[in-house]
């Protein structure tokens, strides 16, 4: 599935992000997947959530810099080598994963995934999705 991920640019310092956590949940606003990447002076924070227009909106009137990207959310089943399989099947169709994150919750996960080609990789995990259920 084709999720709408926030990318966040903060300065990098104590409580920005409770303050940013908190005005998403204050608005109703969940947080479905959260990295945080850090550099000298700012943070790229990259969420999903569950409302991606409001929170843009809601952060904008903040005056934080929010960018707007597609990613894919991948249900993975929680056992060794599932990762490596779905790379493989990137890999083979020549999509590049520019990079992940996620959890798991001891059975099943969900990886949000960057890739080369949104749609491709889209097409190629329904399709597999499809020839499983025959």
């Amino acid at each position: 599935m084709i999720e709408n991920q926030l990318s966040i640019f903060l300065e990098n310092k104590p409580g920005v992000l409770a303050a940013v956590c908190k005005t998403l949940g204050d608005h109703g606003i969940n947080i479905r997947g959260l990295c945080v990447s850090d550099t000298v002076d700012h943070a790229v924070v990259r969420m999903i959530v569950s409302d991606p227009q409001k929170a843009i909106h809601i952060l904008g009137e903040h005056g934080a810099l929010v960018v707007e990207t597609d990613v894919l959310a991948v249900e993975l089943s929680d056992s060794p080598g599932e990762l490596a399989k779905l790379s493989n099947r990137f890999s083979k169709a020549k999509i590049n994963v520019e990079y992940a994150y996620g959890s798991s919750d001891l059975g099943q996960g969900v990886l949000f995934i960057r890739v080369s080609d949104v749609k491709k990789a889209a097409q190629l995990l329904s399709a597999q999705r499809k020839s499983k259920k025959k």
